[in-house]
C-alpha cells in the first residue's frame, strides 16, 4: 500500500511562517514547492538568515523531477542559492517575474543554477515526471504571484501559497478566479493554503487606498519624506513612485535588496520612473530636503540593513533631521515584532514624525486572505481536505475554526509541522510520521552553516561572561608547577579576584590527587572544576576555555 501513497512533507513554513518549502513525494520521485529562508531574531546572535533543514532530500535514494516557486518573497525562494548546489540537479520553474527576481539572486551567488519562467494559466501545464503544474494567478503584496494545481497517478491537489482576493489590486492584474474553478472542477483530494490571515474576520483591504494616504503625506512634509517597505512589493513601490511624481519630488531607492528589485522591475516594465525624477543616493545631499522622497529597505529592523543604518546615524548619505518624516509600510513579520518596535524607538529619539501600523492603518494592508478570502477559496477549489500551511499555530487553528463553519470535519482537517508527514490516498488522508526537523543557521555573507552549538556559545559569552584558565604542568607526572592565571570578560575587578582564589584552589586540590597525562581529560577536568567553582562562589555559568601549557 505504501507505493499507493502521495506523500506530503513540509520542511518548513508551518508554525513560524518563514523557510517555506514544501516535498510531494510518489513512489520514487519528489517534487518540490517553494525554497525560503527565514529571519533571525535577537537571540540568534551573529546568524542573518535561517534555512529550511533538507536533510531529508540530501539523505533520499528518490529522484528530485523538479521544483516550483510560487512568487517572489524571500520566505518563498531565498534559500535559493544555498539549497540548489545542494542537491542533484533538476528544473525549478516560476512565473515571469519570480524567475527574474530569482535568478538575480542565483546570479548575485555566483551558482550555476537558473530558474525557468513558465506562463500562468491551465493550458501552460508542465509535466515534471509522474507530476504535472499550473501556474494560476492570484493578486498578493507582490506581483506574478501563483497558487499551483497539481495533478499526480493519485489525485489532484492545489498549493495556495500566499494570497489575498484584492479586485482592485494596483497594478491591474487581478486574481484567475476561472482558473481557481477550473482547477476546483478537476477534483481536489486536498489543498493546502495561506493561514497568516486566519484570525482576521471579513476581507482583507484593497491596495487601492494607499496612494491617497503617500499623496497627503508627501503634500504636507516639511522635510524629507523616507518611506520603508519590502523591496519585492512592486506594487507599493510603484505608488509610492506616483505619489512622488504628483507633487514634482525626485526619488532614490536606498539598499541593495531594494536597488535590484527596481532594476528588474524597470527592465520588466513594471516599474516605469519619468526620466529625471529619480536620482543617485550620492546625490541626496545636493537635493532640498523637501524635494525628495526616499524608498529605503529594512522594514523588518534588519541589522545591516539601510534604515537600521539611517536609525542609528551610520549611514554615509543621509541623515535624519527633526522636519523628516518616516513611514513604515509594512508589517512585522511574526518574530520580528521585538526588532522593528526598536527601530521605531530609535528613530523616534530624532524626534522626526514616524508613521507605522500600531498608530495608523493608512500606509499598508496585508498582502494576506482573511477569513473571507479562505472560506471563499474553499467553495471555490472544494476540496475534500484542507491543510493550512504559512502560519504560526494560533493561526493553524484558527484556519481550522474557519474550516469547520464551512462544513470540514476533524477527519477533512489537518494541522501539521514541519516534518509531520501526510499520507494523500484515493481514499482518504491520514497522518504519517514524523521526521526529525533541525534549525538550521546561516551567516548570509559567508554562506556558510552556524551549527547550534556556536549559536549556544554566543548566547552564553552575550549573558554569562567568558573566563579563560591557563594552567602549566610537567609534561612528565601532569602535576602543576604554578598558580593557574585566570583571564575573564564580563565581569566585575571584584568578581574576577574572587574568581582567580576559588579556581586556583580547586585546581590545586583536585591535581594534588588526581594527575593525568591525558591532556585532552585534562582539559575536560579544568572547565567542570572551574565552571563548578564560579557556579557555587558567583551563580553564573560563563563560557570556560581551557588552555594546558607542557613544560
Amino acid at each position: 500500500m505504501q507505493n499507493d501513497n502521495l506523500k506530503l512533507l513540509p520542511l518548513g513554513g508551518i508554525g513560524d511562517v518563514t523557510k517555506n518549502m514544501y516535498v510531494y513525494e510518489y513512489q520514487d520521485q519528489i517534487l518540490i514547492v517553494d525554497c525560503g529562508i527565514g529571519f533571525a531574531d535577537e537571540t540568534m546572535l551573529g546568524v542573518d538568515i535561517l534555512m529550511p533543514d533538507i536533510s531529508y532530500l540530501l539523505k533520499t535514494k528518490k529522484r528530485i523531477v523538479g521544483m516550483l516557486i510560487t512568487h517572489g518573497h524571500e520566505d518563498h525562494m531565498g534559500a535559493l542559492p544555498f539549497v540548489l548546489p545542494q542537491l542533484p540537479n533538476f528544473p525549478v520553474f516560476a512565473t515571469p517575474l519570480t524567475a527574474a527576481l530569482a535568478n538575480e539572486k542565483l546570479k548575485e551567488f555566483g551558482t550555476n543554477n537558473t530558474v525557468q519562467k513558465v506562463e500562468f494559466g491551465m493550458q501552460n501545464e508542465i509535466k515534471l515526471g509522474v507530476f504535472s503544474a499550473s501556474f494560476i494567478r492570484v493578486t498578493h503584496s507582490v506581483p506574478d504571484t501563483a497558487h499551483i494545481l497539481i495533478k499526480t497517478p493519485i489525485g489532484n491537489l492545489y498549493h495556495g501559497a500566499d494570497y489575498k482576493f484584492d479586485l482592485t489590486p494596483a497594478d491591474g492584474k487581478k486574481t484567475d478566479f476561472a482558473g481557481i474553478v477550473e482547477a476546483g472542477n478537476t477534483g481536489v483530494i486536498a489543498m493546502m493554503s495561506d493561514s497568516l490571515g486566519s484570525e482576521r474576520p471579513g476581507p482583507t483591504p484593497s491596495e487601492e487606498k494607499l496612494l491617497s494616504s503617500f499623496e497627503h503625506e508627501i503634500a504636507k512634509a516639511k522635510g524629507k519624506v523616507i518611506v520603508t517597505t519590502y523591496s519585492s512589493n512592486i506594487a507599493r513601490l510603484n505608488q509610492i513612485i506616483d505619489a512622488a511624481k504628483t507633487y514634482h519630488k525626485q526619488i532614490c531607492f536606498v539598499g541593495r535588496s531594494l536597488m535590484k528589485v527596481v532594476d528588474v522591475g524597470k527592465r520588466l516594465g513594471l516599474i516605469n520612473i519619468p526620466k529625471g525624477m529619480e536620482i543617485r543616493i550620492d546625490q541626496v545631499k545636493k537635493t532640498k530636503d523637501n524635494d525628495l522622497v526616499l524608498v529605503v529597505a529594512g522594514s523588518q529592523g534588519q541589522e545591516n540593513s539601510a534604515m537600521t543604518r539611517i536609525a542609528t546615524g551610520e549611514h554615509k548619505d543621509i541623515f535624519l533631521k527633526s522636519s523628516d518624516t518616516v513611514i513604515f509600510s509594512a508589517d512585522p513579520i511574526p518574530g520580528n515584532e521585538v526588532l522593528v518596535n526598536s527601530l521605531i524607538d530609535t528613530l523616534s529619539k530624532f524626534g522626526c514624525k514616524v508613521l507605522y501600523t500600531d498608530i495608523t492603518r493608512e500606509f499598508h494592508v496585508s498582502g494576506h486572505g482573511s477569513q473571507y478570502e479562505i472560506m471563499l477559496l474553499m467553495n471555490l477549489v472544494r476540496p475534500k481536505n484542507v491543510v493550512p500551511i504559512s502560519g504560526t499555530p494560533k493561526q493553524l487553528v484558527a484556519y481550522k475554526d474557519v474550516a469547520k463553519r464551512q462544513g470540514y470535519q476533524d477527519r477533512n482537517i489537518f494541522v501539521l509541522e514541519d516534518g509531520q508527514e501526510l499520507l494523500i490516498r484515493s481514499q482518504d488522508v491520514i497522518k504519517g510520521q514524523k521526521w526529525p526537523i533541525r534549525k538550521v543557521y546561516v551567516d548570509e555573507i559567508s554562506g556558510e552553516e552556524v551549527e547550534s552549538f556556536v549559536l549556544r556559545d554566543r548566547q552564553q559569552l552575550s549573558t554569562e561572561g567568558v573566563v579563560i584558565v591557563m594552567v602549566e604542568v610537567d609534561s612528565e607526572n601532569g602535576g602543576l608547577l604554578s598558580d593557574p592565571e585566570v583571564i575573564a570578560r564580563g565581569f566585575s575587578n571584584a568578581d574576577v579576584q574572587e574568581m582567580k582564589k576559588v579556581v586556583n584552589n580547586e585546581l590545586r586540590r583536585s591535581f594534588g590527587s588526581n594527575r593525568t597525562k591525558n591532556w585532552t581529560l585534562l582539559r575536560k577536568q579544568i572547565v567542570e572544576i572551574s565552571e563548578r567553582a564560579i557556579m557555587r562562589q558567583l551563580r553564573r555559568k560563563p563560557l570556560v576555555l581551557p588552555v594546558v601549557i607542557e613544560l
